[in-house]
């Protein structure tokens, strides 16, 4: 059981405890000089016979193990749940979204590609108990997400496909069916499926052979055709113009819907065609809905168990215990001895009350704290994100200490679109937690907020922690390895500027090495006297006429072997 103290602040309380033992001797010591000091040694012995120094020391143990387990209640011990396994009946489900060029036809308001994601947006909050993977593509395909049932997560990178993050261009269908045929578990022969959404323009004939490999794997592709017959223009979204290809002509894109629909039936599935978001969404949700469906097992994080009450309750029963002990050996007692008792009584009561009145507000605070939790934990199921953030930001700022309430907030921002204050969030976490499960998770979460804002080398250092934590968490290594890519495609990106920003520095210095050396301060060539007959111009003029003439030659060969379809670039 991995226990640990929520508030370790307070344990320098129990430094109190040698002072007290020290107390204690000085208060036997000083007994017995008072005892000397009374007169006779004789008469004084039998005055106090009844006493009972054992009883006293018992009544001391008492009171220190008492102050003791109060301070335990205070700092509050716990143990966490950890990663508790969640069962639940689902599929797995693929996504993949085209994110060419040709989706920002606005055929469909206000795009195509924006509709498609409102749609697929509708249809993640419907598969509850389903796992969700995410794979965009154009002219290359790419898996922005591997499959998980962390639908927030799913969602967040659905709103972030754009047509810039596919650096190539054109509709390559083959590889996005690929991409999500090797994300899926090679051991099972069913419960998986894909949902592919197009315009299908440019479609590859290797798309059918893929098609087939995956049926006999057991998995179902519906496809959705996204778009109109009669076609659509496309706005650039850098210049605000109409696209055009290479001769200067208008480019209209056009549904394919008969290579969807043939991707369909050869996969078992069903084509749609996009007219309404919600018949679609309700369309595909009853398709998946018909299929057989498998346990999924996950872990999900849970809250800790506190210790808190039975250090409290022991507290409690110690000092009650306490005063019901008396120091006398016999029943029978003097009225000296009842004052004195009464006395002591009142003294250790009033030595142990403040000590009560401390415990009582941190056990309240504590329920306080969780009941807060609570409360955002409800708002951020509706999605009440604003309330969410200010129950959980109450429940850090009255404990800072408690990760469970840093740990939500950072998500409640997130999804609030404050991606700074999330990571502060997890930072937090980070500080004060001792459970590795509760950092990996941390560390998790703050990569892809990081990987989200594009700040890479951040982004790879937080999915590097994680997986120091948790070497098991598929999601953070595959998240990993995809930041990784990015910052090399970035990099190459830079270096490539660099490059281009240079150029022109080079040509200068060259064109400055050329420079004639017998040039005069004015910046004039001196006139050099020719030293070549008349005849050998007339050779020369001849060579250079005749190589131009090759070379024109040798241009048109080529312009006529090279073919005439332009490269497709939407």
């Amino acid at each position: 059981m991995d226990l640990s103290f929520q508030h370790t602040g307070y344990l320098i309380a129990l430094a109190a405890i040698p002072l007290l033992l020290v107390l204690y001797f000085f208060v036997l010591i000083w007994k017995k000089r008072t005892i000397k000091k009374i007169g006779d040694a004789n008469l004084v012995q039998e005055m106090i016979k009844n006493h009972s120094p054992q009883k006293f020391a018992l009544k001391f143990v008492l009171i220190l193990v008492a102050f003791a387990a109060g301070v335990f209640a205070v700092a509050n011990l716990r143990s966490p749940k950890g990663m508790e396994q969640v069962n639940r009946n689902g599929i797995d489900v693929m996504i993949a979204l085209d994110v060419s060029k040709s989706m920002l036809a606005k055929d469909v308001k206000p795009n195509r590609l924006e509709r498609a994601k409102q749609a697929l947006g509708k249809l993640i909050d419907k598969l509850n108990n389903d796992r969700v993977g995410i794979v965009v593509f154009a002219g290359r395909a790419y898996l922005q997400m591997p499959l998980t049932g962390d639908h927030g997560a799913a969602k967040m990178y659905l709103g972030a496909a754009s047509t810039e993050i596919v650096p190539t261009q054109g509709t390559v269908i083959s590889d996005a069916l690929k991409m999500c045929y090797a994300s899926f578990n090679t051991k099972e022969k069913k419960y998986k499926a894909v949902i592919l959404i197009s315009d299908g323009e440019d479609h590859d004939e290797g798309a059918l052979k893929i098609v087939k490999q995956m049926t006999e794997d057991g998995i179902v592709i519906n496809t959705v055709g996204i778009g109109s017959p009669q076609g659509s223009n496309i706005i650039d979204e850098l210049t605000n113009q109409e696209k055009k290809d290479a001769n200067g002509n208008t480019i209209i894109t056009r549904l394919n819907e008969e290579e969807l629909r043939s991707i369909a039936e050869k996969g078992n599935g069903i084509y749609h065609l996009f007219t309404n978001a919600d018949e679609l969404v309700s369309k595909l949700d009853a398709q998946l809905a018909s299929m057989d469906q498998r346990t999924v097992t996950e872990n999900s994080l849970v809250n800790y168990k506190y210790f808190f009450p039975y250090f409290l309750i022991l507290a409690l029963f110690l000092m009650v215990a306490e005063l019901f002990i008396s120091e006398r050996k016999s029943i029978s007692q003097s009225a000296m001895g009842n004052n004195s008792k009464k006395m002591a009584t009142a003294g250790i009561a009033g030595c142990l009350l403040p000590l009560v009145f401390c415990l009582v507000p941190v056990t309240s605070q504590a329920q306080h704290d969780k009941a807060l939790i609570q409360k955002g934990n409800e708002a951020y199921e509706k999605k009440e994100y604003d309330n969410a953030i200010k129950n959980y930001q109450q429940a850090a700022q009255k404990d800072p200490d408690n990760s469970t309430a840093q740990y939500n907030l950072g998500n409640a921002l997130y999804k609030n679109n404050k991606a700074d204050e999330a990571v502060q969030a997890y930072d937090g976490v980070l500080s004060n937690s001792t459970s590795n499960a509760d950092k990996a998770k941390a560390f998790y979460n703050k990569g892809v907020v990081l990987q989200h804002n594009k700040k890479l080398p951040e982004c790879i250092e937080a999915y590097k922690n994680a997986l120091k934590l948790n070497p098991q968490d598929d999601d953070a290594r595959q998240n990993l390895q995809k930041a990784l890519q990015q910052q090399k495609e970035q990099q190459k990106k830079e270096d490539k500027d660099k490059k281009e920003e240079k150029k022109p520095e080079d040509d200068k210095k060259n064109k400055e090495k050329e420079k004639p050396k017998d040039e005069e301060k004015d910046g004039q060539p001196k006139p050099q006297p020719s030293k070549l007959t008349k005849q050998d111009a007339e050779e020369k003029l001849k060579a250079l006429l005749q190589q131009e003439k090759n070379l024109q030659d040798k241009l048109r060969k080529v312009n006529t072997a090279t073919s005439a379809k332009p490269e497709k670039d939407w």
